[in-house]
């Protein structure tokens, strides 16, 4: 994949003369970081770091906690292990670069490689937990909407192709971004004004026209990210509508209950990412302030949502370190 995409970039010499043979390669961007002044460079990278261990061991728990808790083995913890791996990652490709940015007053270096690499991975998590949340949302649809067919609909093999679909779907829509992007010539300047290789930021320094790569990006985000949003609204407008006919105030309120961390998490992803994306024009300093609630904050929300207000996921963690605890004392 990498090298199908390790195009080379010009300089300003070559590309005044027309000359694409005779080319020098720059191997290397710098990603600027946050806009922030220097005296919060210790005091940012001390917040960040205990948010991305939290997150991190937050997320690593909880899918350890579903594996070995047996009664946990159903299709919403099994989506929820999916997205825990998600966010574990998701985080790791982001934070430690940002992270180095905080380090680098003059900003950190990143090759060309592993800007491809980074924007890959970036785009390929973040797409499949789109797809994933649109699975879970229609899982919560089929538990409340039909409870007695529920088990039968969503089989272990029914969730393992949902499953496997999301990840799917999220590796060709990254290549269909990650592709035009690198296809572009760069002569400079290597500066991105990010924390990360993000497609927006990498197309304004480069030295051809960007409309088409553009608009592809902003087609595959808008079909993706509103098709799928628009698919979790219709399902929880069903689930409401289903909720509310329930008799007892007791059955509303458990039901609600279920499907509000998933509302939680999905308004704190869907936000910033419509605001980033699918906006007319762009301000690099505000884009990369908002884009910290989806890349650091809401794979953190993941483990602290779910946990916080999930009855069976906290009996499990207790019981889980109880039992570590009772293993350390023998």
């Amino acid at each position: 994949m990498l090298g199908a995409l390790d195009i080379p970039i010009y300089t300003e010499r070559d590309q005044k003369r027309g000359d694409t043979t005779n080319m020098s390669l720059v191997t290397t961007f710098i990603l600027m970081g946050l806009p922030h002044t220097p005296e919060l460079d210790t005091f940012l990278f001390g917040i960040f770091l205990v948010i991305y261990v939290l997150t991190v061991v937050g997320n690593f728990l909880i899918m350890l906690v579903i594996i070995v808790t047996p009664h946990l083995h159903t299709p919403m913890y099994y989506f929820l292990t999916n997205l825990s791996f998600i966010d574990m990652w998701y985080s790791t490709v982001t934070v430690p670069k940002m992270l180095m940015t905080l380090v680098s007053p003059e900003g950190s270096p990143i090759s060309f490689s592993s800007c491809v690499a980074q924007l890959y991975s970036f785009d390929f998590l973040g797409s499949t937990e789109c797809f994933l949340y649109t699975v879970m949302s229609y899982d919560r649809y089929l538990a409340i909407i039909y409870p007695l067919r529920y088990a039968s609909m969503m089989s272990g093999r029914t969730c393992a192709i949902l499953a496997t679909t999301t990840w799917l779907s999220g590796s060709l829509h990254s290549a269909a971004q990650t592709t035009p992007t690198f296809h572009l010539p760069f002569c400079g300047p290597n500066q991105i004004q990010h924390y990360i290789c993000d497609a927006p930021s990498i197309l304004k320094v480069a030295c051809a026209d960007t409309s088409t790569v553009e608009m592809v990006i902003f087609v595959n985000i808008g079909l993706v990210a509103l098709g799928c949003f628009l698919l979790i609204v219709l399902s929880y407008v069903s689930i409401v509508r289903s909720i509310l006919k329930i008799r007892t105030s007791e059955g509303r309120w458990r039901a609600f209950q279920t499907c509000a961390s998933h509302c939680t998490v999905v308004l704190c992803f869907y936000v910033p990412l419509v605001f980033i994306y699918l906006r007319p024009g762009s301000e690099e300093v505000v884009d990369r302030i908002v884009a910290v609630f989806y890349t650091v904050l809401t794979p953190l929300l993941n483990p602290v949502v779910y946990t916080l207000r999930n009855k069976e996921v906290k009996k499990a963690l207790l019981k889980f370190k109880d039992k570590v605890m009772y293993s350390q004392s023998k």
